[in-house]
């Protein structure tokens, strides 16, 4: 199997009570949270092979509790409850048994999941003697069965079908309390969070279809999403103001929980395309395309501004990370007291979006700057307005003066679909992604491609204009 896009959480924060009950929360390690319901629910003098099926569902269960969010989706401030009304029997302080933590310690990042689907399975288990849940694992069943010499992965398959999957190795992560940002998306942001958003709510729209499907699902906050959020929140008795806040985010993760079944046993599942990240984790040498060239744009502005960075040329930024470029990360690294790795990772990523806002801010008058003709903070993207709405749209005017498969638009300050597709057309001219949305490459190319437009109309004395000069003109 390919890598696991699930990571195992560090900790897990336990609530000793139902849901809705006041009580405590509690946060211990991962790895000691499935020790302590392992012993509290099984026997270790059990065969070890039941001991481990049962593992294996006691940790897909609680995986898919934190994949999910379900109670954190729900407004909650934990992981999991205690009540085995709803979740796992887990209790604090108790003694765990020296062979169940042995076993843990050996399988805690081992998880279960069904089919083509990449979630945890949500593998719902009964003791199978006061309770019994049909498709579920019975506990004490494991025994015998184990006891036929049966191994824990044949036991697991006899419970949960044969197109269970056994993902092993998964990776440690710390639990950063939640899957929300920690800041409000809106018209113009660009984000691997975006396209989470967009991909959820079109999923979300087969069973609602009054929220309007996003196409592309991009990771780019234009109209469509916004339309779509609004109708979402209208659907759901939110504020409809088309802004993804806190309570918008885990309200869209709820809906699209249930609405996929992912706490379910015969749950629709989700494909590794629905949560492969769009946007790198890292970007390191040898990596290239437009990920890079941004990188290496953000990079060269940064170094006009601050001497400890290297200087660049329009030339250099060329897509490549190369020794340069790598070169140039650690130097803004080792400024802003980050490890020095020369990878451009997402912290080193969000500092340097944050210093190129900086700049802009402080608007230097350097002349590396003043080659464009403005700089956007965010994305300009449709259903926009303002100023450098208008901006774009005189430099495209500009260039179709030039580049006849560009077409004029109205400067109106209004980023409609006229202006949306006049982009796409200039950004193939740049040979960068056709999106309609203008970034900090397409407006830096815009420019230089309205700067060849005005230069090549300019004629020296006496020099032939390039048109055909008319009867008045020979007058």
């Amino acid at each position: 199997m390919p890598a696991s896009p699930v990571t195992i959480p560090e900790t897990i924060t336990v609530h000793l009570g139902a849901p809705s009950a006041a009580a405590q929360n509690v946060t211990v390690p991962f790895a000691d949270y499935i020790k302590n319901v392992a012993s509290s629910e099984i026997y270790p003098t059990w065969p070890e092979q039941a001991i481990r099926a049962n593992i294996y569902a006691q940790v897909s269960y609680v995986l898919n509790r934190v994949f999910t969010e379900w109670y954190r989706a729900q407004g909650y401030d934990f992981d999991i409850t205690n009540s085995t009304r709803y979740d796992q029997y887990f209790v604090p302080g108790r003694d765990i048994f020296e062979n169940i933590s042995e076993i843990v310690d050996d399988m805690f990042n081992d998880y279960l999941t069904r089919g083509d689907a990449v979630e945890p399975l949500f593998a719902q288990y009964c003791n199978g003697t006061t309770s019994t849940c049909p498709g579920g694992l019975s506990q004490w069943g494991t025994v015998p069965l184990a006891e036929q010499g049966m191994s824990a992965e044949e036991i697991v398959r006899y419970f949960y079908g044969p197109d269970v999957n056994f993902v092993r190795g998964a990776p440690i992560a710390p639990n950063l309390g939640g899957s929300w940002p920690g800041v409000t998306l809106r018209l113009g942001d660009i984000s691997e969070e975006v396209r989470v958003i967009q991909t959820r709510l079109n999923r979300i729209s087969t069973n609602y279809p009054g929220i309007p499907k996003i196409y592309p699902a991009d990771g780019i906050y234009d109209a469509d999403t916004e339309r779509a959020v609004r109708a979402f929140q209208q659907q759901f008795n939110l504020t409809a103001d088309g802004i993804a806040g806190r309570a918008t985010w885990y309200r869209i993760a709820f809906v699209y929980n249930n609405v996929k079944r992912l706490s379910e046993l015969d749950s629709e599942g989700l494909t590794l395309d629905e949560v492969s990240r769009q946007f790198p984790e890292t970007l390191r040498e040898g990596a290239s395309g437009p990920g890079v060239q941004l990188l290496q744009y953000f990079l060269a502005i940064a170094g006009e501004y601050y001497d400890a960075l290297p200087r660049w040329q329009p030339a250099e930024i060329d897509g490549i990370f190369g020794p340069q470029t790598r070169a140039a990360v650690s130097a803004y690294q080792r400024m802003l007291g980050l490890p020095d790795t020369g990878e451009a990772d997402r912290e080193t990523w969000d500092a340097l979006v944050s210093t190129y806002q900086s700049i802009l801010a402080a608007r230097p008058v350097q002349e590396w700057l003043d080659q464009a003709v403005g700089f956007p903070e965010v994305f300009v993207v449709e259903g926009m307005r303002g100023e450098a709405v208008r901006e774009a749209q005189q430099l495209i005017n500009v260039i179709a003066r030039g580049w006849p498969q560009v077409p004029a638009v109205a400067v109106d300050g209004i980023f409609g679909p006229a202006t949306r597709d006049a982009v796409s057309v200039v950004q193939a001219l740049l040979g960068l992604p056709a999106s309609g949305a203008i970034g900090p490459l397409t407006w830096e190319g815009m420019a230089q491609l309205a700067r060849d437009v005005l230069a090549a109309a300019h004629t020296g004395e006496g020099q032939y204009p390039g048109y055909a000069v008319g009867e008045e003109g020979n007058a």
